[in-house]
């Protein structure tokens, strides 16, 4: 047993007091990550801040015509708020694919923006990390890497992203909420989250003495036209070899607006706005779709294992656009491709 102290924080400003004054802290709120980096000695943290308790968990709308989601949101709540399901579908069905209905109970939203990476190297104290262990090495370049990245790799990382949530909020162009010591600010969703780089121990640009407050929702929801696709080797509680986040505005079958992100192949959820650029004013069709995966999966590298997650996201990324132009989105209990 690794002895550590427990504290409950009383508000948001409790909260970031707290963890500036111990940067060997942890914030606590479903758990459903950190006791499991806990229990596999990856994470030793001093003390727990019980943040849970923080009164963030509403589902609002904005002035600006968007929504407004507390960081302490739990997943399932938020998944059948009746905003979401009406406006917001791809972020429900996201969700809604993601681990089991017990762990969406307990996940908060804001928890699961900042879930670390299922590198099985990462789990392995055995092995070397730099996630992990900055500078050790990476030991999923030459090692058994069939569910790591294939895209926007560095010499030091080849670890993904775990979170289906995240793919569906990169989608919709969300932004973060978050306070610390210096006060509140935003961070735009595709700016949340990092590349490895050569620091792939920071995940995100949140800094330590931060803490997530809300993640809000602009106006446009693309209810009609959307679609998510996971990939995985089993239908139940298991993370996407590759997913796909699909977001269409039409007029009749010419396309006026797209939305594409990746999840499964990549440290961040990955999205190329060069890819939706080449949808807009194509008609509905699988040449054009073909075009989009193409420019979205420029500069994919494989590393032996997962060669094979290249052509796979390629398909799929054809597959769900189909469907989203379809307004037929993937059923959550069918997730083959051929």
């Amino acid at each position: 047993m690794i002895p550590f102290q427990y504290t409950r924080a009383n508000d948001v400003a409790d909260a970031i007091k707290q963890i500036a004054t111990d940067p060997s802290a942890k914030f606590i709120a479903g758990g459903t990550n950190l006791i499991d980096l806990i229990k596999y000695d990856v994470e030793a943290p001093s003390r727990l801040i019980d943040i849970s308790h923080l009164p963030l968990r509403s589902v609002e709308p904005t002035s600006a015509g968007g929504v407004l989601i507390g960081a302490m949101v739990p997943n399932t709540d938020l998944a059948y708020h009746p905003l979401i399901e009406g406006r917001y579908p791809l972020l429900a069905r996201a969700i809604l694919s993601g681990a089991s209905q017990q762990l969406r109970n307990m996940a908060s939203t804001g928890g699961n923006l900042l879930q670390r990476t299922r590198c099985f190297y990462y789990y392995d104290t055995a092995t070397p990390c730099n996630k992990r262990e900055p500078g050790s090495g990476c030991s999923a370049i030459d090692g058994v890497n069939r569910i790591n990245a294939i895209l926007g790799t560095s010499e030091a990382c080849i670890a993904t992203h775990p979170s289906d949530m995240c793919v569906a909020l990169a989608a919709l162009e969300a932004t973060v909420h978050v306070t610390g010591p210096a006060g509140a600010r935003t961070i735009a969703f595709a700016d949340f989250h990092r590349l490895p780089g050569n620091t792939p121990q920071r995940d995100t640009n949140l800094e330590p003495d931060e803490i997530i407050t809300a993640i809000e929702l602009p106006p446009k929801g693309f209810s009609e036209n959307y679609s998510y696709l996971k990939i995985r080797d089993r239908l139940s509680y298991a993370f996407a070899l590759v997913s796909v986040a699909a977001a269409l505005e039409l007029d009749g079958d010419t396309i006026k607006e797209a939305r594409l992100a990746l999840g499964g192949v990549a440290h961040k959820p990955w999205r190329s706005t060069a890819a939706e650029a080449a949808l807009l004013g194509q008609r509905t069709d699988a040449t054009a779709f073909a075009k989009a995966a193409d420019w979205l999966l420029h500069g994919a590298k494989g590393y032996g294992h997962n060669d094979f997650k290249i052509g796979l996201a390629r398909r799929a990324i054809i597959r769900t656009l189909g469907q989203a132009a379809r307004g037929k989105p993937q059923s959550i209990s069918d997730k083959k491709i051929r």
